[in-house]
């Protein structure tokens, strides 16, 4: 499985909480050799794949109501999410949603464990079900990739070197547009790739390095983003507990383990210490020692044992989806306080979004007084000069109008423009009078409320200050 002698493969058995099995004792990078997994749990992963890799290259290419699936311009700041335009000023609601996505991880972990990375976790999906893929297919299985990297360099192994890292670009480089595309937009990104990069210089610097770090965590960093970088594997000591469902030995059927000799009768566990379980490990750990950091719950392991257990005519599950509590006590429960308040949690962040979502004003106007002003005496009565800001959050123009909602008295008056029309995805700004009459106006500070009417309907009502003369004994 590793770049080591065969004396101390597995001698991490005793200590193996005290290093990871891709660094040596020099602090040496151990290079993982995993052996090509298939099975039950592989077949229904390589769906999910499919499914989930599918989605994610159309993704850019899908519209609804004309509008892209999925768009994040962090440099326009606009975004689009399934069809729905959102802007910085609805920040709020992209803060709570992601604290809503991050205690849904929460408690899914405490619930199913690691689930997430070793079936949807786009580093884990396009690692294992597509660069590892290519590998085995131009390289061959474990024990031939350890013996074409030992090989001197020959027409053979430069052949095949090239010809996988070739295909690694070229994958490397398809994710990348399609990672821009989710940025700027899929016309941008064909117009960059349709044009010279002189043309659009910052999308294709953009472009190469995508492509660059791709290719670099695919074809040489690996797993350590998952052991040294991601932070959620450290995560687990903290969320799981003995009620989470995770990828686990059985260790009350297994021990103790004993190799299984032919004509000889079984005296130990279930386990013939086969250590197939370990070759299969994409990450290099032996489940056997329990729930580990480096562990992603992809089940290859599961998949390897099973295959073991059906030829030596043993029950299936020595390895399988199971917690603490169930294993050792048979106990199979994952409702817990933790899981109840996680749970509630999540549920009312997400009420609380969806009903900022649904009344969500579709035009967000700022009416301010213009600065250094107070107010003007008339013949009319008093009045105070606004700047208004219009934002439109839609795809289409809108026909906007003011009035007056309170005091019944106020007269507003619009000056530039007769008719406010904010364009599509626009901003308007303009400037309106505020006119009451003087025996009107009681106080020095009073306020004013101002609907705002988009296409004659109403969609917003506004309060501002206004401002008037000092009465006698105040």
């Amino acid at each position: 499985m590793m770049e080591k002698g065969a004396e101390d493969i597995y001698r991490y058995d005793d200590e193996f909480r005290d290093s990871i099995a891709t660094v040596d004792e020099r602090g040496k990078r151990v290079w993982i050799y995993p052996k090509k997994p298939s099975g039950y749990y592989h077949t229904l992963r390589a769906i999910v794949a499919v499914i989930l890799l599918i989605i994610f290259f159309a993704g850019p290419f899908i519209r609804i109501n004309g509008q892209p699936l999925l768009l994040l311009n962090f440099l326009e700041r606009k975004f689009v999410i399934m069809g729905q335009p959102f802007w910085p000023q609805d920040f709020f609601l992209l803060a709570l949603t992601l604290i809503a996505f991050f205690v849904f991880i929460i408690l899914f972990t405490v619930v199913f464990g690691r689930v997430w990375c070793g079936w949807a976790c786009p580093q884990t999906l396009f690692m294992e079900m597509v660069f590892r893929k290519i590998e085995y297919w131009i390289e061959g299985d474990a024990q031939a990739q350890r013996r074409l990297d030992k090989m001197p360099w020959n027409g053979t192994k430069i052949t095949k070197k090239v010809t996988k890292h070739a295909i690694f670009i070229l994958i490397s480089v398809i994710i990348a547009h399609t990672a821009l595309a989710y940025i700027i937009g899929s016309e941008e990104t064909l117009a960059i790739v349709q044009t010279s990069p002189l043309d659009h210089m910052a999308g294709f610097l953009g472009l190469v390095a995508f492509t660059g770090i791709f290719y670099g965590v695919f074809a040489r960093f690996r797993e350590q983003a998952c052991i040294a970088v991601c932070p959620y594997g450290r995560l687990q000591g903290v969320l799981l507990s003995r009620q989470s469902i995770v990828v686990a030995y059985d260790w009350v059927r297994g021990e103790p383990r004993a190799k299984l000799r032919k004509n000889e009768a079984r005296t130990g566990g279930d386990c013939i210490d086969c250590k197939l379980c370990v070759h299969v490990c994409p990450t290099g750990i032996d489940i056997r020692n329990g729930t580990q950091l480096e562990c992603v719950n992809c089940t290859a392991c599961i998949d390897a044992c099973d295959d073991v257990m059906v030829k030596i005519g043993r029950p299936k599950g020595l390895i399988r989806f199971a917690s603490i509590d169930s294993i050792e006590k048979g106990i199979k429960k994952i409702i817990s306080g933790r899981v109840i308040a996680y749970a509630f949690v999540l549920l009312a962040l997400l009420g609380v979004i969806g009903y900022l979502v649904f009344t969500r004003s579709v035009i967000e106007t700022t009416i301010l007084k213009v600065p250094g002003t107070l107010y003007q005496r008339t013949e009319a009565g008093i009045s105070n000069l606004y700047n208004v800001e219009f934002v439109n959050k839609t795809f289409e123009d809108k026909s906007l109008e003011l009035r007056i909602k309170s005091p019944a008295s106020a007269v507003l008056q619009q000056t530039g423009e007769k008719e406010l029309i904010v364009p599509a995805e626009g901003i308007l700004k303009s400037v309106v009078i505020v006119q009451i009459p003087e025996s009107e106006v009681k106080d020095t500070k009073s306020h004013v409320r101002i609907d705002v009417y988009a296409d004659g309907e109403l969609v917003e009502s506004l309060k501002t200050t206004f401002i008037g003369p000092i009465k006698a004994g105040q």
